[in-house]
């Protein structure tokens, strides 16, 4: 395994799982956000996924039965023909939620890291880093040699995950107007 050092979308991959919904859904949102631009913060504890496909029959029967039904769901809306979402309450999990925030993966609940594993399996390259991240122990000697710098170093910071960069976490897409919140 080699270190993994792009920015990729926190919420999506520390969050989503969280939602409990089956990897195996047809539906997958394009992209996930802690906050919405003129709308909320993250001191509001919401967690927005947006789809990008047709309100077609397929997408409205997994909208019923998916999220409406998820225990999180706060609202569903429509951004235009093609774009939809769903805001989830993340109340429940309010200090996981913000040790998120800070980028402390490894401190998350032992419940949060069982449902992040789960999701992601132990098999294939991805779940080596989401292990990695969520249990860096192991992984400072390999992210020492990697990046060139001493252990120490590695061991001093301790994750080995940057934290999510707020402003790709938020949402810029316009409020529409049928978001009821």
């Amino acid at each position: 395994m080699s270190t993994y050092t792009e920015y990729f979308q926190k919420s999506k991959v520390f969050l989503y799982p969280l939602l409990d919904i089956e990897k195996a859904e047809s539906f997958v949102p394009i992209e996930t956000y802690i906050s919405w631009d003129n709308l909320f913060s993250t001191d509001n504890l919401k967690f927005i996924c947006i789809y990008n496909c047709s309100k077609n029959a397929q997408y409205k029967s997994f909208e019923n039965r998916v999220l409406k039904k998820n225990k999180l769901h706060e609202c569903t809306f429509t951004i235009d023909d093609n774009k939809h979402g769903c805001i989830f309450n993340m109340e429940n999990y309010k200090n996981d939620y913000n040790i998120f925030i800070e980028g402390r993966y490894s401190k998350f609940s032992k419940k949060t890291k069982n449902k992040i594993l789960k999701y992601f399996g132990n098999v294939g390259q991805i779940s080596e880093y989401i292990e990695s991240f969520l249990k860096p122990d192991a992984y400072h000697k390999l992210y020492a040699d990697e990046l060139g710098v001493q252990i120490k170093t590695i061991e001093e910071v301790y994750e080995i995950c940057s934290v999510p960069d707020l402003n790709k976490e938020t949402c810029r897409e316009k409020i529409p107007d049928n978001l009821s919140l």
